[in-house]
């Protein structure tokens, strides 16, 4: 069977930092007629394992150990005895959601996940959380972005740039190389095209980003500098 992409869409409140936030969570399903992979069961396992079937699940992957990402995938996973898995910069994350159990498998970058006909490559994209993923698969065309790069450009956590150095590394080092017809799949709002966000890229190095804010001397709202990004993730 020829593997394709399935979007399920649950909405729900996240806390963070003693702030609630309304939140809308794509959940991907990856697979064929018979098996799927699950990455980002945000909080309603029923509603995901409607859209999955009889299929089996064979793996939950988080892209980031935030709780709207891993908020079902306990229950998801548990019910085919399916493996989940996180990077393990990211389990204190995890752990503030789970307290008695931990990921099957620790994520690492180029690590690689087997569904149907198609290939998952891990690709690691900091930034939002220290072990934030993407997921790219080639065969489909597709990149699972998380909240590392969404259809309005870089996401923000609690409508802040944790680290957004890192992230605008991760971004222009690691998925600004894919193809540009590659659709990026995020973890909230609509598709778009690696090659439509691309163009915006030396902008938001630039400060277009933060050029609201009242710190205009260069400075990023994590503190950090724009001469410390990297397009590169191997540079010193």
């Amino acid at each position: 069977m020829t593997a394709r992409i399935e979007r399920v869409v649950t909405e729900g409140v996240v806390d963070i930092d003693g702030t609630e936030h309304k939140v809308e969570n794509n959940t991907w399903i990856i697979g064929d007629d018979d098996e799927v992979i699950v990455i980002d069961a945000a909080r309603d396992a029923e509603k995901i394992l409607e859209q999955v079937g009889e299929r089996e699940v064979l793996a939950v992957i988080c892209t980031a150990g935030l709780p709207d990402h891993v908020g079902a995938a306990i229950e998801v996973a548990s019910r085919d005895e399916a493996i989940v898995a996180l990077h393990p910069k990211d389990k204190p994350l995890w752990r503030e959601t789970w307290r008695e159990t931990w990921p099957d498998i620790d994520m690492e970058d180029d690590g690689i996940f087997e569904v149907a006909d198609v290939q998952l490559d891990v690709l690691e994209t900091p930034g939002i959380t220290p072990g934030g993923v993407s997921l790219y698969c080639e065969g489909l065309g597709a990149v699972f972005t998380g909240k590392a790069l969404q259809a309005d450009g870089p996401g923000k956590l609690g409508g802040e740039y944790p680290a957004l150095a890192d992230q605008l590394t991760s971004i222009g080092g690691r998925l600004f190389t894919l193809p540009g017809d590659t659709r990026v799949l995020a973890a909230h709002g609509d598709e778009v095209t690696i090659g439509d966000l691309e163009p915006h890229f030396d902008g938001w190095v630039s400060g277009s980003l933060t050029r609201d804010d009242p710190d205009v001397d260069g400075s990023l709202t994590d503190g950090t500098k724009i001469s410390g990004i990297k397009l590169n993730p191997d540079d010193d």
